[in-house]
């Protein structure tokens, strides 16, 4: 049978032990022992152990945002265009959109969506030039010798952004060779883009089927 130990040497032994579990605590909490997988140790060591992220902390003071007052805002400021680019955009869409209820009906179809395609874009040019909406109509006015003459006002601004400007136009045409009547052809939404500095039309229809723009 084994001879207990004793009393002093239990609490040296004892002793020893605390010692050994107090440095294995130490040594764990210090991370000396890291993980057992080689590449997460490297990342750890790469990414700082998942500090916070970047942005986040920064000493950097912060940049007051420069105001105006308001007896000195400036609407030109906020616009994309000048008002002479304006006035320049809406006086091209209101010719397009006079020429548009303006038929001599002695030309051919051909030469009426020609005399159109004068205002418009490259692309809207080639849609006009496809139109095949005279039909019978063209063919009964041409027997009537008919002319029409046409109006246009412009009414509003629909909407613009950098590129491109919508407005909203009032046509009318009057018909001679129809005893001088009026036909109000109603509103219509006209985009106009500039191309080599000069506005042309970009999209033509009536106000209430869309036409929010986009050149």
């Amino acid at each position: 049978m084994p001879k207990p130990l004793s009393d002093g040497a239990q609490r040296l032994v004892f002793g020893i032990l605390i010692v050994i579990l107090v440095s294995f605590g130490i040594y764990w909490s210090l991370g000396g022992s890291g993980t057992s997988d080689p590449e997460q140790q490297e990342q750890t060591a790469e990414g700082g152990g998942g500090g916070a992220s970047e942005g986040e902390g920064s000493d950097e003071p912060a940049v007051p945002l420069p105001t105006v007052a308001v007896e000195d805002m400036e609407l030109a400021d906020w616009l994309p265009f000048t008002e002479e680019e304006f006035v320049a955009a809406a006086a091209v869409a209101q010719a397009f959109a006079t020429d548009y209820g303006t038929v001599d009906y002695s030309e051919s179809p051909e030469e009426y969506y020609d005399r159109l395609g004068q205002y418009a874009t490259e692309e809207y040019a080639q849609t006009l030039a496809q139109s095949s909406g005279a039909g019978a109509l063209w063919g009964e006015r041409a027997e009537e010798e008919a002319v029409s003459t046409g109006r246009a006002v412009v009414e509003s601004i629909r909407g613009f952004d950098k590129e491109s400007i919508v407005f909203v136009l009032k046509v009318q045409s009057i018909t001679e060779g129809n005893d001088g009547k009026s036909q109000n052809l109603g509103d219509f939404a006209v985009t106009m883009v500039k191309k080599g500095g000069d506005w042309r039309v970009y999209d033509f229809q009536p106000a209430d089927a869309g036409n929010l723009g986009g050149g």
